[in-house]
């Protein structure tokens, strides 16, 4: 198991079992409530991006479904005939420096694999840098009507007119604790600070998962689609791979639900689970060169360039209940961006 997944189960299990580390958590939120209340004071200057933003982000370490949350709202702002730009870090990637555009033929060791799945999901302009604010410009510069931005929901010196925090159903908060001691990058009454709250399920909380996190949270279901070729493109229904051994790997936040939804379509899956945003290489994957594998998008933008016939990603569809409320979710996206097209409102 390596220490990435020992502290996911420790964040989130029972609080007493992180006890020991509550002394450096209270020395982190102090960092965090200086650092905020700097911006809420003026002693530190927000910084506008040209445009408007909207930012993706959440509050703990660990999976929760952001990066599908904003590829989907920067196709549904497309499909309305906005040029949209996504801006990342650029996690994963070795990229330092000037804001760098990617594209789908950029190298995901250099920009990212995050970075590179959007590009081949269709947005326009893609951004990284580990100025958020500085990329954000960048993609404004290149033609970007609007920005999203995929975290940063802590990057407090980029202004922004929207902020939309997901959560995952199933691990909720976690332990309730800051970092070191919990997942939380900030306290969770930062919820109450956001203009929306997604909470997505992959189907194992049951209805009452976004209820508990107040009247303002949405559902966002996100289920398997079809599985891809790396190959030739090609698709398939994951029923098709049902009766045959399928070794499934994910290098993502909750390797754990991937795994568990490829099992709820009836599949038998030799799991491997990898850290989030992990190396993967040729030599790393030698041992499947003539497996059947379904990796997630995310590696599978890692595999492009070495890809065998029997390797697949599995499409995750999105998809918000009621239909009704995605709708609204991009209407209240618009309006705050026709509000105030340039320059956030006042840091919660």
């Amino acid at each position: 198991m390596t220490v990435e997944r020992r502290l996911l189960g420790l964040w989130y299990g029972p609080a007493w079992r992180t006890a020991a580390l509550w002394p450096l958590e209270a020395l982190y939120g102090l960092v965090v409530r200086w650092r905020r209340a700097a911006y809420q004071n003026g002693f530190l200057e927000r910084e506008d991006a040209g445009a408007p933003v909207v930012v993706v982000g959440n509050l703990t370490v660990g999976g929760t479904g952001k990066t599908p949350i904003a590829s989907w709202l920067a196709a549904e702002l497309r499909s309305r005939g906005y040029v949209v730009a996504v801006v990342l870090r650029g996690y994963g990637g070795r990229h330092t420096g000037a804001p760098l555009q990617v594209t789908r033929d950029t190298d995901p060791a250099i920009a990212g694999d995050e970075a590179v799945l959007h590009a081949h999901r269709g947005a326009e302009l893609v951004f990284v840098g580990s100025d958020r604010t500085a990329a954000a410009r960048a993609a404004v510069a290149a033609g970007a009507q609007i920005v999203v931005c995929d975290d940063g929901l802590q990057h407090l010196r980029l202004a922004r007119q929207y902020e939309i925090a997901v959560i995952d159903a199933e691990r909720g908060l976690g332990n309730g604790h800051l970092l070191p001691a919990g997942p939380l990058r900030e306290p969770g009454r930062r919820l109450a600070t956001v203009d929306a709250i997604v909470v997505t399920d992959r189907g194992s909380s049951g209805e009452s998962g976004a209820a508990r996190f107040g009247p303002r949270a949405v559902r966002a279901r996100l289920t398997p689609g079809m599985a891809v070729n790396l190959v030739d493109g090609s698709r398939r229904e994951l029923a098709e791979f049902r009766g045959q051994r399928v070794h499934a790997i994910a290098g993502v936040g909750h390797p754990d639900a991937y795994f568990r939804a490829l099992r709820a379509v009836g599949l038998d899956i030799d799991a491997q689970a990898l850290p989030d945003h992990a190396v993967i290489d040729r030599a790393s994957l030698d041992w499947a060169r003539d497996a059947t594998v379904l990796m997630t998008e995310k590696d599978a933008v890692k595999c492009l360039r070495f890809a065998r016939p029997g390797w697949w990603y599995v499409d995750l569809d999105v998809a918000f209940e009621p239909p009704s409320a995605a709708e609204e979710l991009v209407a209240q996206v618009l309006a705050a961006a026709r509000r105030n097209p340039v320059g956030g409102g006042p840091v919660g």
